[in-house]
């Protein structure tokens, strides 16, 4: 890995870490809510977004030859979760919608 792919993959990773805390803490605050915010789909989206981008990041960080595909699965699970959380005339929601979005663009660049 060269030095500019080092510097990229750190930022990816950094910027894996932030979407993982924003869907955690949203996450935290649809279970408190309740309703529609808590329904099964939309909770999953979030906990595979949050897992896979806690993932990511550490495959980064470590240099692994498998972060060109798991940032690709990232990049899905981001985008997923950013269609989940979109809309919900929400400021938290729509924060977790745009960290998502920021990590599926910045794992698509890596991938």
């Amino acid at each position: 890995m060269n030095e500019l792919s080092k510097n990229d993959a750190l930022a990816c990773s950094q910027i894996c870490l932030d979407c993982a805390r924003a869907c955690s803490e949203t996450l935290t605050g649809c279970l408190s809510k309740g309703g529609k915010h808590a329904d099964v789909s939309h909770i999953t989206h979030l906990l595979d977004c949050m897992l896979i981008c806690e993932t990511t990041a550490s495959f980064l960080n470590r240099g692994s030859s498998l972060s060109n595909p798991i940032c690709v699965l990232c990049a899905e699970a981001c985008q997923r979760c950013t269609e989940t959380c979109e809309g919900w005339d929400d400021a938290e929601m729509e924060r977790c919608a745009d960290e998502c979005r920021s990590c599926a663009e910045s794992c698509r660049a890596m991938s």
